[in-house]
């Protein structure tokens, strides 16, 4: 699998999540916000479409994880 197979929306609800679990991480105040939005973000990358045509789900989870972070580390660079 080549990461440019993952479609747009995909890496950046998975931008968003890591984004919100960092800030839930760092802030403590405004959990409950920051909570909930994470668990819409997570039904929505569970549930997303594309993990219906991938054949080996649990490695292409991982690679869309390294992706996002990878793609925010070069945003910051």
């Amino acid at each position: 699998m080549h990461a440019t197979d993952f479609p747009d929306d995909l890496i950046q609800t998975q931008h968003a999540w890591t984004a919100t679990y960092t800030a839930l991480a760092v802030r403590p105040d405004d959990t409950a916000a920051l909570r909930r939005r994470l668990l819409r973000l997570s039904v929505r990358l569970w549930w997303h479409p594309y993990w219906r045509t991938v054949p080996a789900v649990p490695a292409a989870r991982t690679e869309l994880r390294q992706l996002a972070r990878e793609r925010e580390a070069a945003r910051e660079a």
